[in-house]
């Protein structure tokens, strides 16, 4: 028979696996190997290193760049 601490161990590691499966990345990784923003193609390191990445590493930049200037 589960005791008190049985039951909140089990409800807190339910709670944790939710947690945790709502911030991970997903699963279906867009296959497009192109830049969304120049075409041009995205390097096969940074598609390694970044596999969610739409955007080749200068454009990236660019983008990053923009947002610490703009408030």
């Amino acid at each position: 028979m589960a005791d008190n601490a049985d039951i909140a161990a089990e409800l807190m590691e339910r709670r944790m696996e939710g947690a945790l499966n709502r911030h991970r990345l997903p699963t279906a990784i867009t296959s497009n190997d192109e830049c969304e923003e120049c075409g041009d193609p995205i390097p096969a390191a940074r598609r390694q290193a970044a596999p969610w990445a739409t955007t080749c590493i200068e454009c990236q930049q660019i983008y990053e760049r923009k947002g610490r200037h703009v408030r």
